[in-house]
């Protein structure tokens, strides 16, 4: 079963940094560097509920994994419990954009293209784009760090084997 569990916790989270990263530094730079702003950001906009969905339930699949690991217990229980909350963390700023900031910010775009628009929309507009921004780099970073701590996890994991294979 552990194993099993580690294997999900592995592929949720490799799917998960992979997306952020794909998305982040390819997907949308070369969308706005190819289209004009407004059908860029249509696009975006169209890719936006599937890439949250996704990075949602990935999110989710992390945390419930490291928290059955975590449940496990043995030499590397606390590790598994610091993976949990770093990816609930995670999971709650990508709930937040996909849910509350995206919403809105959708209902803008379509608002401040209008001519009679007041300099309000644009402004929470841009507001709303930076808090995203902000929110996709919790995520990031969050990932990364996942990422590192199932790598000090697996070493810690390999290094007990190692030893135990030897012991009477």
């Amino acid at each position: 079963m552990t194993g099993l569990l580690l294997w999900v916790h592995v592929l949720a989270l490799a799917v998960w940094l992979g997306e952020t990263v794909f998305f982040s530094f390819v997907v949308a730079p070369r969308l706005f560097a190819a289209l004009p702003s407004e059908q860029a950001g249509a696009v975006i906009a169209l890719l936006f509920p599937l890439y949250y969905a996704v990075g949602g339930g990935c999110g989710v699949l992390v945390v419930v994994t490291a928290a059955l690991l975590w449940r496990r217990g043995g030499a590397n229980a606390r590790g598994w419990l610091a993976a949990a909350l770093i990816a609930a963390v995670a999971v709650a700023a990508v709930l937040v954009a996909g849910l509350i900031v995206q919403p809105r910010a959708s209902a803008l775009r379509a608002a401040r293209q209008q001519p009679d628009a007041p300099a309000a929309v644009a402004a929470e507009f841009a507001a709303l784009h930076r808090r995203a921004m902000q929110l996709n780099g919790v995520v990031l970073v969050a990932a990364l760090g996942l990422s590192g701590l199932l790598a000090a996890q697996l070493a810690g994991a390999a290094r007990g084997a190692r030893r135990s294979a030897f012991l009477p």
